[in-house]
């Protein structure tokens, strides 16, 4: 299979450890795309988006009810999108994406991470050209589904590629034609499990199993900052 599936098997790991780091993070997304683009979901793709990754985690109702009325409270901080890049040992590249209501403590706090992890943190710019954003579909395949026919019905849309797997269909396509993916797929009557931008390394390397273990500290710290909503690396 290709890169876009090695990315849905390596997710379905224990990326954000427990479900009490996970529902924090899902509800941040919801606030956050509540505020930039309203509170009514039929109105708001983004927040449309954020519901559906939240309920695909089996996240209640009740926290995503709460998360869009925090859209709206004047205690709100604004919460800002940041992103941090670095390396780690056996050439490993780092590339974390934060949520943050406080930019300045959560830069010192990455930068812990990777140094206490054995890493450095680089230059904001020095890995976008070594990943590359996607947007990412996830849906069950029903029986009456011609996935070449449903391929043709995407290509106007953006989509760059389908595969199937058990029952899986996963469409790629680039960052910039998520919302044009999104509204084929609304349009087709598909329910998504998850839609969400990725981002895959360019040129991956492979790691055996000891280097990975040098690097997996580094990786744990950072993933369980409060702050970070996803961290991608360069090896398989």
């Amino acid at each position: 299979m290709g890169r876009a599936f090695e990315y849905r098997k390596a997710a379905k790991m224990k990326r954000w450890g427990a479900m009490s780091r996970i529902f924090p993070r899902l509800g941040r997304s919801i606030t956050m795309a509540a505020k930039e683009g309203g509170t009514d979901p039929e109105s708001n793709a983004k927040l449309r988006t954020a519901i559906l990754n939240a309920k695909a985690e089996n996240m209640p109702k009740d926290n995503i009810d709460a998360a869009i009325k925090r859209a709206n409270s004047k205690d709100l901080a604004d919460m800002k999108e940041v992103n941090y890049e670095g390396k780690a040992l056996h050439g490993a590249l780092i590339f974390v994406e934060t949520a943050t209501d406080n930019a300045t403590r959560t830069v010192a706090n990455v930068k812990s991470h990777f140094k206490k992890g054995g890493g450095e943190m680089l230059n904001n710019g020095s890995l976008e050209f070594m990943f590359t954003r996607k947007a990412v579909f996830e849906f069950e395949k029903t029986e009456d589904m011609d996935l070449e026919e449903l391929e043709l019905e995407l290509i106007d849309a953006g989509l760059e590629e389908i595969e199937e797997e058990e029952g899986t269909v996963l469409v790629t396509g680039d960052y910039t034609d998520f919302g044009s993916l999104s509204h084929a797929f609304e349009e087709l009557k598909i329910e998504m499990k998850t839609a969400t931008l990725k981002r895959f390394a360019n040129t991956p390397i492979e790691l055996s199993e000891a280097q990975i273990n040098d690097i997996s500290n580094l990786i744990e710290r950072i993933e369980n900052d409060d702050d970070v909503q996803a961290v991608y690396t360069n090896f398989s």
